[in-house]
């Protein structure tokens, strides 16, 4: 069973939602879609990794099911540090927003689109996700993907 491993570094951001408005063009109300950007920043850091990741590990694309398992570190906000360090109050568990579904999804649209690991994400068969409080500056995603058997 082959497996894949890397790290990304940076912020971790969640998939945005795509937002519709309507506009009035002259007497007829056209629909527009407008995406945000503010996760292209972790998107190309995603898809730069995935490619080097596939071609030192020598991966080939698999057409079966796969399993991954996704862990985010996300850095702590200010409040959580006092003048002596981190706060005995400061909670162990990161268990705000971005949702971990999120944050799953854009990695694994990432994956996908990078066109190496795997045709759709519709291969992935077993899903785990962790988000962490980074401890120190080192806040990302580490990520596992194995083959999961025929």
């Amino acid at each position: 069973m082959s497996t894949l491993t890397f790290q990304v570094t940076g912020e971790p951001k969640g998939q945005p939602r795509s937002r519709a408005f309507a506009r009035k063009m002259g007497n007829v109300h056209v629909a527009r879609f407008y995406d945000s950007d503010v996760a292209d920043e972790w998107k190309r850091a995603v898809q730069i990794v995935v490619l080097d990741a596939a071609i030192v590990h020598r991966w080939s694309l698999t057409l079966g099911p796969v399993a991954i398992s996704m862990c985010f570190s996300l850095p702590r906000p200010k409040s959580h540090f006092g003048a002596k360090g981190l706060k005995a109050s400061a909670p162990m568990h990161h268990s705000g927003k971005p949702d971990a579904d999120n944050l799953a999804k854009l990695v694994m649209d990432q994956i996908t689109k990078s066109g190496k690991v795997w045709r759709d994400d519709s291969q992935v068969v077993s899903l785990r996700v962790e988000k962490l409080w980074a401890s120190g500056n080192e806040s990302g995603c580490s990520v596992l993907i194995a083959e999961a058997g025929i």
